[in-house]
């Protein structure tokens, strides 16, 4: 298996997911397959894996195992979708979900994704082409302000107000269409500047904060965590792997929130109620969070950000009649009043 196909944290996650062999999970980015065949391998007749991915390369890869595995479903669908797609296939209760964010090593490694500063390519940045803009078409659309609070909040560049001017000066002139066009504004803008790491190109932030932008991951993110709990069984595991400290902070104050009573909600934990009388909340959290060990980061450099985090479904009471008023409210809870829509 090569480098850009080696799933990450793959014994850890299969650990954590505590596979039955008559058990049903849901994989919600197949990516090149490696979690979802690893998953399968365990899985008995009865098992069952259902996949999502938005990219339409992952669709073709998943398309061979299907035609190979009865116990294998693939369906092209954003994070968001996942409870659809699991009423679409009648699919009420899975044992086990697995989240892998952000974007995958086949992604980063085609230029013609335009993902990736070291590869020149269109800059396109999206993992469902077919659906949103570009992130040339942000660049050409956005004013200076917006560009300037994405570059700030989803990249965490410090020279973001410079950048974004740098921008919109050189749209003037023509639009800003490759990522190795993109790549050198970017560091003629920030100029002698010391970015902080002098490992890390002075592109790495705006490529990350732009890839946020134009694929919602962030968003996706928030959208589908409290919808989750719902669909999973008594004991069912759910896994998140993140990538960098902005997926991994939303995961990390989700599961603390949902692993609370009355999902994290301080206004009702104030209440002068016993400890005995509070309903048990929807989740327990299991261990701390996992790190790919030292041997796997020499294998694969890229899981050397990984960070996995596991909760376990209780046998807390989630009232299906009333889904909507307790996803809003764990919602609340452990995202504010963020934008999801």
């Amino acid at each position: 298996m090569s480098l850009s196909h080696v799933p990450v944290l793959l014994n850890e996650v299969l650990a954590a997911l505590r596979i039955r062999r008559d058990g049903v999970y849901v994989d919600g980015t197949f990516g090149r397959g490696g979690h979802s065949r690893a998953i399968l391998a365990q899985l008995g007749e009865k098992g069952r894996v259902i996949a999502l991915d938005r990219d339409p390369d992952a669709e073709s890869a998943a398309s061979a195992l299907m035609q190979k595995d009865a116990r294998f479903l693939f369906q092209r669908a954003w994070f968001s979708e996942m409870p659809d797609v699991l009423a679409a296939h009648a699919i009420h209760e899975v044992d086990g979900v697995l989240l892998d964010l952000g974007v995958s090593s086949p992604q980063i490694d085609d230029a013609e994704r335009g993902f990736s500063f070291r590869h020149d390519g269109p800059l396109d940045m999206r993992m469902d082409p077919t659906r949103g803009e570009s992130a040339a078409a942000f660049l050409m659309r956005a004013g200076q302000q917006q560009i300037t609070e994405v570059l700030k909040h989803y990249g965490e560049e410090r020279f973001a107000a410079s950048i974004a001017r740098a921008i919109v000066e050189a749209r003037q002139e023509r639009p800003i269409e490759r990522t190795a066009q993109l790549a050198a504004l970017v560091a003629q803008s920030l100029g002698a500047r010391v970015h902080g790491d002098w490992h890390q190109d002075p592109a790495t932030r705006t490529f990350q904060a732009l890839r946020i932008q134009v694929n919602e991951e962030l968003k996706e993110i928030m959208r589908v965590l409290p919808r989750l709990i719902a669909h999973l069984k008594t004991g069912a595991r759910l896994a998140v792997i993140s990538f960098h400290s902005l997926e991994d902070r939303l995961v990390k104050r989700f599961m603390r929130c949902a692993a609370q009573p009355f999902g994290g909600d301080e206004t009702l934990l104030r209440l002068p109620l016993a400890q005995a009388v509070l309903p048990e909340p929807p989740l327990r959290l299991i261990g701390r969070a996992i790190r790919a060990r030292e041997d796997e980061v020499n294998a694969n450099p890229r899981a050397r950000s990984a960070v996995l985090r596991v909760a376990e479904r209780t046998a807390s009471s989630w009232d299906r009649s009333s889904v909507a008023n307790d996803v809003a409210r764990l919602h609340a809870a452990a995202f504010g009043n963020a934008e999801v829509a």
